[in-house]
């Protein structure tokens, strides 16, 4: 789909900072109180796990399809393993 996982990454970030920003705002703007700033906080506050991990199985995924690749240029004769002396095989 395109997506990275930094983006991901990304986005466990800034759904922290918008946790703080949402909890602040309503504190400030909503005569509900403070129970209904911490309910915004928490609400908000809870997408960043999800993010993370999501960035961690992308992250994942971007080093089995890295993996992959080298194999495969290396079984085509492409390259020679990083670790072994050129012209030598296993």
């Amino acid at each position: 789909m395109g997506i990275r996982s930094t983006t991901m990454y990304a986005a466990g970030l800034a759904s922290i900072g918008l946790s703080v920003a949402s909890w602040a705002t309503s504190l400030r703007y909503e005569r509900a109180g403070i129970d209904r700033a911490d309910r915004w906080g928490i609400f908000i506050g809870q997408w960043a796990p999800t993010f993370f991990a999501l960035g961690t199985a992308l992250q994942m995924e971007e080093t089995r399809q890295e993996t992959m690749s080298e194999e495969q240029r290396m079984r085509m004769g492409e390259r020679e393993p990083s670790h072994m002396p050129v012209g030598a095989h296993a």
